[in-house]
């Protein structure tokens, strides 16, 4: 059974050494994690887990540590929030991309679906070329589309490495610059670019862009 967690704990070192000792143990197997400090200085453990067998047992076990101040069990991020996609380049291009991105989620999150939007406006080719390689370093992103004026250079490199290592769509808005030559697929239409983001990574949608034989829209 796959459950998602977040532990309560004191802060110290070795907490969560000590607790993923147990889970191991237990044959659990830990799919994402994520560690953070809360207000009152106590650390918030989330884990998504597969192979659970005994929820009531195991929680029973969590909560057995001394350092354990609460365990939640809730539904995944993936479950909430689903699939990513992340918009970055220039404000005015983000922000267009977005609207039709925003617009076109809602149509099918109503359905059912689960699909949440980032982004981030950035200038400068090395700052843009650091977000593209964190794109590749977040979970959950199906698609990533380059909003901007002109992109290339280290960007180009960035989207290139990502590509071969992630499995995500890559679209780019038409603009000057070799990035155009790296992206899955170059929208002219910020709007457009952003509806067909989310249509390319929507079940929802009867939408396949491996059939698309034209790169450029």
């Amino acid at each position: 059974m796959k459950i998602a967690i977040t532990i309560k704990s004191i802060n110290k070192p070795g907490v969560l050494r000590d607790i993923t000792d147990m889970m191991a143990e237990c044959g659990i197997n830990i799919s994402y994690t994520h560690l953070f400090i809360d207000k009152d200085d106590s650390a918030s453990i989330y884990l998504e887990l597969e192979n659970v067998e005994d929820i009531k047992t195991f929680v029973k076990n969590l909560k057995s540590f001394p350092v354990v101040k609460d365990v939640e069990v809730h539904p995944s991020l993936e479950e909430i929030y689903g699939k990513r996609i992340i918009i970055i380049g220039g404000g005015a291009q983000v922000a267009m991309v977005a609207q039709g991105a925003i617009t076109e989620a809602d149509r099918h999150n109503i359905r059912g679906e689960r699909i949440s939007i980032d982004t981030i406006p950035l200038v400068g080719e090395k700052e843009l070329a650091e977000a593209v390689y964190a794109v590749g370093r977040i979970p959950r992103v199906c698609a990533l589309v380059l909003a901007g004026s002109l992109m290339g250079g280290e960007i180009s490199e960035a989207v290139e490495k990502v590509k071969k290592e992630h499995e995500m769509i890559i679209i780019s808005l038409s603009m000057p610059g070799s990035v155009t030559r790296k992206a899955d697929l170059i929208i002219t239409d910020p709007i457009q670019a952003g509806v067909i983001a989310v249509m390319a990574v929507a079940d929802t949608a009867i939408f396949d862009i491996k059939k698309i034989n034209r790169r450029k829209f």
